[in-house]
């Protein structure tokens, strides 16, 4: 199944466009957002979206700043459909997962943004170092998840009796918390206990 996603930075602005392009490529599901490029928030849609997708489908936009924040984030979007057997395709860029020339320029963003992280990493450990010194640095607190309540969520969520923002409400979990959740439950199908999760 195609399943397409239409973003435009604010309510004013006119969808017709991207949605032409969608049918044009016999898209058969369309989430269209109306939200700002500039920051994560709000974007309901895309989560709804990568929620809805199943393997085999393959999601379509028109062009890598309809659905990414940054390079990180395009990265962190296509690993979550990859790990849901999911196919991503970018028109203006010509980039198709299912393609090696697709794969190839994901190396290549993967190589960018691996680099940007190693920056960051840099200037965070230094900035912990200092607050180490000074005695300020007291870590990160660990959250916990019941695994019980996960699975039971988890289930509702995978059988679409519920949608993807409301798991992660009654959950109280970040998208990405939630997703790398149901990964490492998925590829733990086996060995599920019970007790709490530590994030």
């Amino acid at each position: 199944m195609k399943v397409g996603y239409v973003r435009v930075s604010t309510a004013e602005q006119n969808t017709a466009r991207q949605e032409m392009l969608m049918e044009e490529l016999g898209v058969e599901r369309v989430f269209l957002e109306k939200a700002s490029g500039k920051t994560q928030q709000g974007r309901d849609q895309l989560e709804e979206m990568l929620g809805f997708v199943r393997e085999g489908d393959v999601v379509v936009v028109e062009s890598i700043s309809r659905i990414a924040w940054n390079t990180k984030d395009l990265l962190e979007i296509v690993e979550r459909l990859r790990q849901k057997g999911v196919d991503f395709t970018s028109r203006k860029e010509s980039i198709d997962t299912n393609t090696p020339s697709g794969q190839f320029m994901l190396t290549i963003f993967g190589a960018m943004a691996q680099l940007e992280r190693e920056y960051l990493l840099d200037r965070q450990r230094e900035g912990i170092e200092i607050a180490r010194q000074n005695g300020k640095y007291k870590g990160r607190k660990a959250i916990a998840v019941n695994r019980e309540k996960f699975a039971e969520v988890y289930g509702r969520w995978k059988s679409r009796d519920i949608k993807g923002v409301a798991a992660m409400k009654e959950l109280d979990l970040k998208p990405s918390t939630f997703y790398r959740r149901v990964r490492e439950y998925e590829n733990a199908g086996k060995r599920r206990q019970s007790g709490l999760w530590l994030i």
